[in-house]
């Protein structure tokens, strides 16, 4: 019986050490909305026209709300992270999960 409770105790502590990852996606279209300033440098439609800058369409969810949060934690430097930074510190968590899951909704290479 004892055996029982160390391993419900267990499963306990190694769930609450293990950062929990949101399943919950962002709203494409409330995402769509709000990247209308994105379009500047990363395209109408997620794809960038100057090459220095980097297409957004059909990134990977994930990638694309790791990446704004750090932008705007400020855990990003090089290239135009300074410009990022600035954009990104104005977003709400919401914000990043909508604008994540509207550029992954997006058809990679914009076709």
């Amino acid at each position: 019986m004892k055996f029982k409770h160390y391993a419900v105790a267990g499963l306990f502590a190694l769930s609450a050490a293990v950062p929990a990852v949101s399943s919950a996606a962002g709203d494409a279209a409330a995402g769509k909305a709000k990247a209308a300033v994105c379009a500047a440098c990363h395209g109408q439609n997620g794809v960038a026209q100057i090459p220095m800058y980097p297409n957004l369409a059909g990134q990977h969810e994930q990638y694309l709300v790791s990446s704004l949060k750090a932008y705007k934690n400020k855990q990003r430097s090089g290239g135009q992270a300074a410009i990022m930074q600035g954009q990104a510190a104005a977003l709400s968590d919401e914000d990043i999960a909508n604008l994540a899951a509207y550029y992954a909704s997006l058809p990679a290479g914009g076709k």
